[in-house]
């Protein structure tokens, strides 16, 4: 069974004091809960792959990116991400006002995010595996759209278990009724541009397969 190098142990360790700080005086303590139950069972689903076969570190970083992404996401229930703040402290810059969003748009982000991040992540897997580079990519992509669509179908029943107004604070649609489709959309398309950026970095390396320092 193969053990947490430091490194791994380190950053493992610095992402639970950041999730534990989103934790910091709650916002919408419920509703973060529930969102969290998600991070709580990717934290344990890897350190349990962890334990059974050791990731490459950054297969491991990328997916603990997302998490974080996400943890912060949580604690605004992802409709309320104060991002605008954050820029206009930083830049001066209030990114609605630039692009003439009439949303929160930090769901998007996280969207995005968990296809770059776990579009390569995939890929390597499966190259491990002996997979060609081309089913490799095909298989990566469709993995992140398949599991997008279910997370829109979760969604869903959440919608129908709650009430509507923890429905809308779980869901965070705002009022976009294609706001599934969109998400799916964002997830697939930074899984195409991931594994693109994958697949040209082992081209030009000259793997036939994987190597240790490949995502």
């Amino acid at each position: 069974m193969p053990t947490f190098p430091l490194a791994y142990r380190w950053t493992l360790g610095v992402v639970l004091i950041m999730v534990a700080a989103t934790w910091w005086r709650p916002l919408y303590p419920a509703e973060q809960a529930m969102h969290h139950s998600l991070t709580a069972l990717g934290l344990a689903a890897l350190v349990l792959v962890q334990r059974r076969r050791l990731l490459p570190y950054p297969s491991f970083l990328l997916i603990l990116i997302f998490l974080v992404l996400h943890s912060v996401a949580a604690r605004w229930i992802y409709s309320f991400v104060p991002y605008d703040d954050w820029t206009d402290l930083l830049f001066g810059v209030r990114l609605n006002e630039l692009f003439g969003w009439q949303r929160n748009n930090f769901d998007r982000l996280v969207h995005l995010s968990y296809g770059l991040c776990f579009g390569p992540v995939l890929f390597a897997r499966f190259r491990e595996a002996g997979r060609s580079a081309r089913w490799a990519a095909l298989a990566a992509v469709d993995v992140v759209l398949s599991t997008s669509a279910a997370y829109e179908l979760f969604e869903w029943a959440i919608a129908l278990t709650l009430a509507p107004g923890a429905a809308e604070a779980y869901n965070g649609q705002q009022g976009d009724m294609w706001d599934a489709q969109k998400d799916i959309l964002l997830a697939t398309g930074g899984a195409v541009v991931a594994v693109a950026i994958a697949v040209a970095v082992a081209s030009r390396r000259g793997l036939p397969g994987r190597t240790r320092s490949d995502p």
